[in-house]
């Protein structure tokens, strides 16, 4: 299983990985109609360039079919069909002859990383740009250039994806992942093919308690968009999300709060890591789009679960963050982690024990008659849960007290709502 999904997650990366995205444009679309190739109820919305959202207004959309340099001696370099990031994105068209001494101002290149190509943008101000290794960089020469970017800026579309799930609650739990960034790994791709991989969980859950929104969107002005235009229905419904981005490869994992760090999405977060080793940051280490949903009068419950925690691994927003930097494990520890964070906001409730003092559990068929090694173990973790199942604590609460992960007590809750010891009191609706 492992390998399957692991797998999967992989080729889809391999397939999405040459296509060059950016806030818009058609790179955004083919990735959406990937997705929905997988995913047939995934629904793509556009919004028109100019909308106002908040503060922010929607820029052009941007669309880049070819860029390159020759140099003095005929040699084609930064050429954008090796590497889409040779062109900074939203460069603005040109196709003239320069000298060296102009062309070097619209040059980028990371000197402490000599081969690696950055990643380099300039959405809301006008200009055009290449960017290269600093190896390559170095062995430029004075004289004439041809510079050439085939890009077109133009009055269009923000485009993203959207899929809601019902459950038996309108209370919903949010997913939200990126689709802006053109060929990177983990900063990119590992984030939507693990929800694309989480939603086809969530559709195989039987007995959904709660509702599922879910968005593949533009990072910071797909987000302002989004929430301005669902604000108050996802005000009065979400009660727990995360935010999923860089979140396939192996070296570790990492979680930012929320802007308080007390919201239900921080407390199932840190239970699902607590046996890990795994780092920890507070939202001044914020980055991602947790920045929107948590911001001041949206202050939505929403966590950042990722691996590597974009900006603090080396490849980051370079071509080194290739497809060696994601793996099928990689991709299969986030989406796990995140899945277990779902089955356990699934499970949660608050539970009171229905009897005074300790109830008899052996003669409702709870208790061992016979002893084994295990037996003692289980009980006492069974006593445990009663103890503190007084309606004050929830599952991850009674979990936290008592030394277990919440998913050991799954088995022992429905053994004894069937015998009809606890009842969940239910907080959310």
């Amino acid at each position: 299983m492992i390998k399957n999904i692991g797998q999967e997650m992989y080729d889809w990366a391999v397939d999405l990985f040459p296509i060059n995205r950016s806030l818009s444009g058609d790179g955004v679309r083919q990735t959406l109609q990937y997705i929905k190739n997988i995913i047939p109820e995934l629904e793509v919305n556009e919004v028109p360039s100019g909308t106002k959202c908040f503060d922010w207004t929607i820029p052009k959309e941007w669309n880049c079919n070819d860029g390159y340099i020759i140099d003095p001696d005929g040699n084609k370099i930064c050429d954008f069909k090796n590497n889409n990031l040779h062109v900074v994105g939203y460069s603005t068209p040109i196709d003239k002859e320069i000298e060296y001494e102009e062309l070097i101002e619209h040059l980028y290149h990371i000197e402490d990383q000599p081969t690696a190509i950055p990643y380099i943008t300039s959405y809301y101000s006008e200009r055009w740009g290449f960017c290269l290794s600093f190896n390559k960089f170095k062995k430029l020469k004075k004289g004439t250039y041809k510079v050439k970017i085939n890009s077109e800026l133009k009055d269009g579309n923000l485009t993203y994806g959207e899929i809601k799930i019902k459950g038996e609650s309108e209370k919903e739990i949010f997913l939200s992942t990126n689709v802006c960034h053109p060929s990177m790994a983990n900063n990119e791709l590992s984030g939507p093919v693990v929800t694309t991989a989480l939603v086809n969980f969530i559709k195989s859950l039987e007995g959904r308690k709660y509702s599922y929104r879910i968005v593949f969107i533009p990072e910071t002005i797909g987000s302002i968009t989004y929430i301005s235009r669902n604000i108050d229905e996802m005000k009065k419904n979400i009660i727990a999300g995360f935010n999923i981005v860089c979140i396939g490869d192996d070296r570790c994992y990492s979680y930012i709060s929320s802007r308080y760090g007390n919201t239900l999405s921080d407390k199932v977060s840190k239970h699902i890591l607590k046996n890990i080793d795994y780092v920890e940051y507070s939202f001044l280490d914020r980055g991602s789009d947790e920045r929107q949903y948590c911001s001041p009068g949206v202050d939505l419950p929403i966590t950042t679960i990722c691996r590597s925690k974009y900006g603090a691994y080396p490849e980051y927003h370079t071509s080194l963050d290739d497809l060696t930097i994601i793996s099928p494990s990689g991709l299969y520890g986030g989406y796990e982690k995140i899945k277990k964070a779902i089955e356990l906001l699934e499970k949660n409730n608050y539970y009171k024990v229905n009897v005074l003092c300790e109830p008899q559990l052996g003669k409702r068929g709870l208790y061992p008659t016979i002893s084994t090694k295990n037996s003692g173990a289980n009980i006492k973790t069974m006593m445990n849960f009663i103890a503190y199942a007084d309606g004050n604590n929830d599952l991850i609460d009674i979990a936290n007290i008592i030394g277990v992960q919440a998913d050991e007590l799954f088995d022992i809750v429905d053994k004894m709502k069937t015998a009809k010891l606890v009842e969940a009191v239910h907080r959310h609706a």
